[in-house]
């Protein structure tokens, strides 16, 4: 027998809600991190999103230059600083990609954690009633044993 939370249990038990309790916390640590991961893609997500309008609005704004008459050193700059919006567009491109996989992964471990969590917990419920099952039976024979005796008195 063990104390845990002022009551005397099985050591079994008071094993068993250990794990519960570091399965909850690791739980927790997960979905933490998904939390984290998943805000990390959103944020990334609007930053492409930011990047394109920009490049969009830039080149609006390059082919009314344009239509105004620009000279071809300038409109060479425009290009080349176009292409420059482009390859910031892939990069984001890829890391979104790469954080919405991160986010995928974390999501999965959190969703692995929570079924180990659930299985310790089902497993210290079905303790938790076979020792109330128990807890009754001996309760019936006493008073089985009570009902006995009060019978052979008579």
């Amino acid at each position: 027998m063990d104390w845990v939370r002022g009551r005397r249990i099985p050591m079994a038990q008071s094993q068993l809600q250990m794990v519960a309790d570091w399965e909850r916390q690791k739980e927790q640590k997960l979905v933490q991190d998904f939390q984290l991961a998943q805000q990390f893609a959103q944020d990334n997500k609007q930053k492409l999103s930011g990047l394109e309008n920009y490049r969009l609005d830039y080149l609006r704004e390059a082919q009314l230059r344009a239509k105004q008459g620009v000279g071809s050193v300038t409109f060479g700059q425009h290009q080349q600083f176009i292409g420059k919006l482009d390859k910031a567009c892939e990069m984001q491109l890829h890391t979104l990609n790469q954080a919405v996989r991160v986010a995928d992964q974390r999501r999965m471990l959190w969703m692995a954690q929570q079924r180990k969590r659930k299985a310790v917990e089902m497993l210290l419920d079905k303790q938790h009633k076979a020792k109330l099952k128990r807890e009754d039976k001996l309760e019936q024979i006493m008073l089985d044993e009570l009902s006995l005796q009060k019978f052979m008195r008579k």
